[in-house]
């Protein structure tokens, strides 16, 4: 079993006897969630440390986008409930890279690989990609590449 499933088994554990509904609420979804992912398929699996960080970027994606959603939607108390979910969530991602580190990546990127236009866009995407971890989103990354690369 890996490291971040056994922490996380234990914050609930921790969560429950503080009587912290939102921060037990969340870890059992998002253990639940791992428990799915390692009984997809056609066997049984147990996830790596890396699946577990893209599983849990991937539900602190769903909680953002939904908080958004809730805020055009005029319903205040539901994306309050999203962003304190999401909150719980970050505690367990990686830190994420401030604009610096994320325009030196992409700009040593472009080095390497020797882009000189927007064509040569996606190798210097997949080499960022393959270096920043989930650490920023790929929105952003995207924009930096873009604007290095005009």
């Amino acid at each position: 079993m890996s490291e971040l499933k056994d922490r996380l088994k234990s914050d609930l554990t921790a969560a429950m006897k503080a009587k912290d509904k939102v921060r037990t609420a969340t870890l059992r979804m998002v253990l639940t969630t791992i428990t799915t992912e390692e009984s997809a398929g056609t066997s049984q699996r147990s996830l790596t440390d890396d699946e577990v960080t893209k599983l849990l970027i991937r539900e602190a994606k769903k909680r953002r986008e939904a908080a958004e959603a809730f805020d055009k939607g005029d319903r205040p108390e539901a994306a309050a409930n999203e962003r304190a979910e999401s909150e719980v969530l970050s505690d367990y991602l990686p830190k994420p890279l401030t604009d610096e580190e994320l325009s030196e990546l992409v700009a040593a990127a472009i080095a390497e690989t020797g882009a000189s236009g927007m064509k040569e866009m996606g190798k210097v995407m997949k080499v960022v990609n393959s270096r920043i971890a989930g650490r920023a989103d790929g929105a952003r990354v995207a924009a930096e590449v873009k604007g290095q690369l005009a």
